[in-house]
């Protein structure tokens, strides 16, 4: 189990890295365009759209330094444009997840590993 520490004046606290990645998850999926997140089989190389339930496996977090690296394997809908998605994606994610740890987002990755039209 990975884990985010910090100390502050009261004493240490620790986050998990599941909980980040459920809510920067949650965060995107609010965001227009998105679809939902990626699944990747490594030995296959096939790309499946996850469910809600284990949306955090498309999703990493890494800290080093005191600062967050999320990377994010998504689904885009057809039609729209990536970059106003991914801009829009990171900075709504950037924004809350720093308010929600109070740890600073230093990079977000955005894999599109595919595209669905949406019914």
């Amino acid at each position: 189990m990975k884990e985010t520490s910090m100390n502050t004046h009261m004493g240490n606290i620790t986050i998990d890295n599941e909980v980040i990645a459920r809510y920067a998850g949650s965060v995107a999926m609010e965001c227009f365009g998105i679809v939902g997140m990626a699944g990747i089989n490594v030995k296959d190389g096939l790309v499946k759209l996850l469910k809600r339930d284990s949306m955090t496996r498309g999703i990493n977090v890494a800290i080093q330094k005191n600062k967050l690296t999320l990377n994010f394997h998504v689904i885009v809908a057809y039609g729209v444009g990536i970059l106003a998605v991914s801009d829009n994606l990171i900075s709504n994610v950037k924004y809350k997840v720093e308010e929600f740890t109070g740890i600073e987002v230093e990079k977000i990755n955005i894999f599109v590993e595919g595209v669905r039209v949406i019914d």
